[in-house]
């Protein structure tokens, strides 16, 4: 099994790195930050849409190029190294995703063209406060062809035109696609750490909805969508990761005390040989569940959550420790540390507390343990 990016993936890979150095520095990101009632970059947006990556594992048949997942992994560590502030992980991931999977063909023949042409932002909301989510503690209702309830946090929530919506009918629950920009839905802006990452409280009143898969099997068609977010999730917390440890590794070579780069002390060696271990561990993850995604394989589910925890532990590490090597710059507003630090605490729970996903890697191990063990009995 070969764990790494073919010679045409790379290539792919150094073109997007390029394209976003010279679109997408840093001061894109800090003009989002300071500017935060947008949401997200818009021109980004348009510029992203117009290389095709958002329809990039979208199959031809529904306006995409085909490309992949393994691709669109690539293009997701990319991404995450660059912060581009885009909805590109709620339109791509989650929403095309949804679609993907539990879309009827003429919901994929409607909206799956124009997220491939980047003139469609989606979302998914499902969350209704903190906590774990529960067909309990899903207030929003589904009757008559209308939702009524909240969501909230609903990441690119201010930016999207469509949702992907969780909600009871019946008592059962089940998922509904509805147009924001329709009658019965209000939108708030809410701040979070991350402010290039907008996000918002929508309030629906008896907006119309259709309904998206299976009656009833909403929370198992959701947990299918963030299985698959989550490893390419995994591929942007990677490449952010990355981008934290070169950070530091340059300043720690080029700032001096008592006459040394700092980076000659074994505090700041063994600093950043943890955060170089750790982000190996996420790649190794991460390429596992590449894989897996990309072959439709049975271990999908405990990949997904292997690289969702591991992504999410070196991403939070790199940060922090980004903004320790930098010392006392590393905390002021004018250095760029905290643009990492806010992402990777962002990226870390909008598909859930890793505490969640590492009770999900228990529980998929019990159960293939328990597979292997009827197996043999068998």
């Amino acid at each position: 099994m070969n764990f790494d990016y073919t010679d045409e993936q790379k290539a792919l890979k150094d073109e997007a790195r390029r394209f976003l150095a010279a679109v997408s520095p840093l001061s894109v990101v800090r003009t989002a930050l300071e500017n935060p009632t947008e949401g997200f970059d818009r021109a980004l947006w348009q510029r992203i849409g117009e290389q095709g990556w958002c329809g990039a594992a979208i199959p031809e048949e529904h306006g995409g190029i085909g490309m992949g997942y393994v691709e669109l992994c690539a293009l997701a560590e990319e991404l995450g190294r660059a912060l581009a502030p885009v909805p590109f992980a709620s339109t791509v991931y989650q929403f095309a995703e949804g679609l993907l999977l539990a879309g009827s063909e003429a919901q994929k023949a409607d909206l799956l063209p124009q997220v491939a042409a980047g003139t469609l932002i989606g979302t998914l909301a499902v969350t209704e406060g903190p906590g774990v989510l529960t067909a309990e503690r899903i207030a929003t209702r589904f009757s008559g062809g209308a939702l009524t309830g909240s969501k909230l946090p609903v990441t690119d929530g201010l930016a999207a035109d469509r949702a992907i919506v969780l909600a009871m009918a019946d008592a059962e629950p089940g998922l509904y696609l509805v147009d924001l920009t329709g009658e019965g839905v209000e939108r708030r802006s809410v701040s979070t750490i991350d402010p290039t990452r907008g996000a918002a409280e929508i309030t629906f009143s008896g907006a119309p909805a259709q309904p998206l898969g299976q009656p009833g099997k909403g929370l198992e068609e959701l947990a299918r969508i963030e299985d698959r977010a989550a490893i390419l999730l995994a591929f942007e917390q990677l490449g952010g990761a990355d981008r934290c440890l070169e950070m530091a590794r340059d300043y720690a070579l080029e700032r001096y005390a008592f006459g040394r780069p700092i980076g000659s002390y074994q505090a700041i060696k063994h600093k950043l040989a943890d955060v170089f271990i750790r982000n190996e561990v996420a790649r190794a993850n991460a390429y596992y569940g590449a894989w897996a995604l990309s072959t439709d394989a049975p271990e999908l589910p405990l990949a997904a959550a292997a690289a969702r925890v591991a992504g999410s532990a070196a991403y939070l590490l790199a940060s922090r420790e980004n903004i320790q090597t930098h010392g006392g710059i590393g905390f002021t507003w004018e250095a760029d540390c905290h643009f990492f630090y806010r992402r990777a605490r962002h990226l870390g729970l909008i598909l859930g507390a890793p505490r969640d996903w590492k009770r999900r890697v228990a529980d998929r191990l019990e159960q293939r343990v328990a597979s292997e063990n009827e197996g043999k009995a068998a």
